[in-house]
């Protein structure tokens, strides 16, 4: 019999923090992308690059783990979205969260964390594009201030299949501020 008194129910609670990312995460970092990879809805790519291009592309700050003890359950990293040094203080958003550390607050914690720590690094605009299916994703940087900017439709070719993307735009309150015109 189940009883209907919450307070005799003890939730599920995940211990968990948010560190700086290490050479030494690559392996699980990759696994994560290759676990997001597999749902057909986090990205345009079909394989997991080399730690050496995934580092590459990414900028060297703003790399983040949620780590539970020696596990890491999902990562956030910002990539430049231009060489232009006009654009120098826009970054792309990547949060992925693995299978086991999924409905557990993990990527918000991520996303948090990657704000606050792009705003200390002066970025002024961060920016997603996200397939419309991934509806976890899309309600995730809603939830913090990003904004719908617009949709890419048919961007995209996988496996046969035209794909759109959601674009999504988030401005800092704190960066970029004093020069406002």
């Amino acid at each position: 019999m189940v009883s209907s008194d919450s307070s005799k129910v003890k939730p599920i609670e995940m211990e968990y923090e948010i560190t700086a990312m290490h050479d030494a995460d690559g392996v699980a970092v990759l696994e994560i992308y290759r676990q997001g990879l597999m749902t057909g809805n986090a990205t345009f790519e079909t394989t997991v690059p080399t730690w050496e291009d995934w580092n590459r592309g990414h900028l060297k700050h703003s790399r983040l783990v949620a780590r539970d003890g020696s596990s890491i359950l999902g990562w956030a990293a910002l990539s430049p979205v231009s060489g232009r040094c006009v654009y120098g203080g826009v970054a792309e958003v990547s949060v992925y969260v693995g299978e086991s550390g999924r409905g557990k607050g993990v990527g918000t914690a991520l996303l948090v964390g990657l704000i606050a720590s792009s705003e200390r690094e002066g970025i002024w605009t961060l920016q997603a594009g996200i397939f419309p299916e991934n509806e976890a994703s899309i309600k995730l940087h809603l939830n913090h201030n990003f904004r719908e900017v617009g949709r890419r439709e048919r961007i995209g070719k996988m496996n046969g299949v035209w794909r759109d993307t959601v674009l999504l735009e988030r401005r800092s309150e704190v960066v970029g501020m004093n020069n406002r015109e």
